[in-house]
């Protein structure tokens, strides 16, 4: 004799799958629904987001960055060897023209801005806007560090709000000096080359103390495309941006 057939919630079909409640309550109250949608997706998001590791840095120098694991993953994707070039060098051991240099040619107003510089950010998306396309970035150091350290190159919308919560946090936990100290120990300077005192002596053979004046600036003048130019190169983009950036130390009465 057979007993009564069981049945699950899953099983019955009168009884609404999650999809279909979630619907419903889209359909009743979209807002609020939107709304806890976008709250839990927030605290999610923070949870995940590295705060502590942040803090850390105002004694820790970091050993390794997202940039590099990227690209050493992407390395034995494409099957070749990686050479990571790193070295540590702390902040009153690099020559104050190539500090000097490096915040003119990336972040103009670094010592008065709060992580942000909002008139660039605002002419960037002028620019961007009118010819529709990313002709002008307007990132500071304080954002081109928290992505090299923990983010991606992506232009993911997502990763941007991630960029902006962690450079608040990085603006509010470390003093000024110490954001520039790891920005120039960490930034990519050539494939493989990351922070000056090893890209001091890839280009240069010398301890980045020992830089010149021209040799500072050069190495400013290819952060921007770090893995097509050299700063030891003939490159016309080389030397016109170099000169620029010598004219912009120069007006700010930074070139005795």
């Amino acid at each position: 004799m057979k007993g009564p057939a069981i049945t699950f919630p899953e099983d019955n079909p009168e009884t609404p799958s999650r999809a279909v409640k979630f619907l419903e309550a889209l359909k009743r109250r979209p807002v609020r629904t939107i709304i806890v949608i976008l709250l839990c997706w927030v605290a999610y998001e923070a949870g995940t987001l590295p705060f502590g590791e942040i803090t850390d840095l105002r004694g820790d120098n970091p050993s390794e960055t997202a940039f590099m694991r990227l690209h050493a993953e992407d390395a034995r994707t494409r099957k070749r060897v990686f050479h990571l070039a790193h070295e540590w060098a702390p902040l009153r051991r690099i020559p104050s023209d190539l500090v000097n240099a490096v915040i003119v040619a990336e972040d103009g107003t670094f010592w008065n801005h709060g992580g942000f510089d909002w008139f660039e950010l605002k002419e960037s998306i002028v620019r961007n806007f009118s010819q529709r396309r990313a002709a002008r970035g307007a990132s500071t150091i304080s954002q081109q560090l928290v992505k090299n350290l923990f983010l991606s190159p992506s232009k993911n919308p997502v990763r941007k709000i991630r960029e902006w919560v962690l450079t608040w946090w990085l603006e509010k936990r470390l003093s000024k000096a110490r954001i520039l100290e790891l920005y120039l120990n960490v930034i990519e300077l050539g494939e493989g080359v990351y922070g000056v005192q090893a890209a001091s002596k890839m280009y240069f053979g010398k301890d980045v103390a020992e830089l010149s004046r021209d040799e500072s600036v050069r190495l400013a003048a290819v952060i921007p495309r770090p893995r097509r130019y050299r700063p030891d190169g003939s490159s016309r983009y080389v030397a016109r941006r170099a000169d620029l950036i010598l004219e912009r130390m120069a007006a700010r009465g930074m070139v005795n």
